[in-house]
């Protein structure tokens, strides 16, 4: 049993949603189906404390895990972990309810699930990835369980199951620092490319950014709301994700460099698409190519460009070349003069890596050659 004063589990007795699943699989071995009689009653039991309050409901009780310490009975606030237990247990009860075979399923985590649903025959992509945004964007718990209660039906539906362990630890971490982790986890799931489909998966969207499309407004606002934001805690932004990472990085949320750098590059190009008609993404013009261009078409004030492009070679951290780029990325869009996105995020990638120490220096001369070529050209 789990105490909610520490967060940890003793192992004393299995959670409920386990419980139902071995179950489930000894009658199976048995030849009998379905559940035992007595977890069909607390199934209902779930279904009864939909809109009860957290240990208010009788016939929840025998399905509680975690254990309420005397200290957490008498406070005026409920443990998160027996909460969140509370929201798990009730959201497993509507999820089996839609399914003939038991539908925890150990390491499925929430964006893992609904890919697959997104995926599913009967399912619409753009239907699945509204909700589950509209889901993630949730203020507070009792708000994103309202969301994922008419979400998780869905899931049954098709036969998709999700570990409801690691859904109640991300649950009680909703209202604190760890929501980050939580969204990065959930979004990475998400976004990560099928290993079915090889490497289809895994095509960069300014790669394949068409003009004139539609969504392209929408698409070009998401990207811009991650400015600032960290990386893959922005749940509209998830699906233009092609970052590729192991599932073990996946579930835990890992801010790798590969992902922040394509995070970065996203918002650039989201700033940087906006209101032109051509694509901005322009294999072979890198930041030293695209600021001559922008020199020779502003005919003046080349001296504070080559100021301002100077302090971009001489960063010391992506953090700062970023930032420079940021300054850059407005007066390339107002004059049309596109940049190589996959250059970038190689830059924004390796620029301090401790792996690579001889990358900065090579983008820093590739760079300045690429600027330098107009100055000589036309001093001569």
């Amino acid at each position: 049993m789990s105490d909610a004063a520490d967060g940890t589990r003793s192992g004393m007795r299995a959670y409920f949603w386990e419980e139902a699943t071995a179950d489930w699989h000894i009658r199976a071995q048995e030849g009998s189906s379905g559940f035992s009689e007595h977890i069909v009653r607390k199934l209902r039991g779930l279904r009864e404390g939909i809109n009860g309050e957290p240990g208010a409901v009788p016939a929840m009780w025998n399905t509680h895990r975690v254990r309420l310490t005397d200290a957490a009975r008498e406070s005026d606030r409920l443990p998160d972990l027996y909460v969140a237990e509370h929201a798990a247990l009730i959201l497993f009860g509507l999820h089996q309810r839609a399914a003939a075979a038991p539908v925890h399923r150990l390491e499925t985590g929430l964006g893992t699930a609904y890919r697959e649903l997104s995926r599913a025959k009967r399912s619409s992509q753009e239907a699945v990835e509204k909700r589950l945004i509209a889901a993630a964007t949730a203020h507070d718990l009792h708000e994103l369980v309202q969301h994922l209660r008419r979400l998780i039906p869905l899931l049954g539906q098709e036969g998709i199951g999700l570990d409801y362990t690691r859904l109640m630890y991300d649950l009680s971490a909703w209202e604190s620092p760890g929501r980050d982790r939580i969204l990065r986890s959930w979004g990475m799931q998400y976004s990560g490319p099928d290993p079915a489909d090889g490497d289809a998966g895994a095509t960069l969207y300014w790669t394949c950014f068409t003009p004139g499309q539609a969504d392209n407004g929408a698409q070009l606002a998401a990207l811009r709301s991650g400015t600032g934001r960290e990386a893959g805690t922005v749940p509209a932004m998830w699906p233009h994700y092609r970052t590729r990472m192991s599932s073990e990085l996946r579930d835990k949320g890992a801010l790798t460099r590969d992902l922040i750098a394509e995070h970065t590059a996203l918002t650039f190009f989201g700033r940087h698409q906006q209101g032109n008609g051509r694509v901005m993404h322009v294999p072979g013009n890198s930041p030293g190519t695209a600021t001559r261009l922008l020199s020779a078409k502003n005919g003046s004030g080349e001296e504070a460009l080559e100021r301002r492009f100077g302090a971009l070679l001489t960063a010391t951290d992506t953090g700062e070349l970023a930032m420079h780029l940021r300054g850059f990325i407005p007066l390339f869009s107002r004059a049309e003069i596109g940049l190589d996105y996959d250059l970038l995020r190689d830059a924004l990638r390796l620029w301090d890596d401790p792996k690579r120490p001889n990358a900065q220096s090579r983008f820093r001369d590739r760079w300045d050659r690429d600027f330098r070529v107009g100055t000589r050209s036309k001093n001569s």
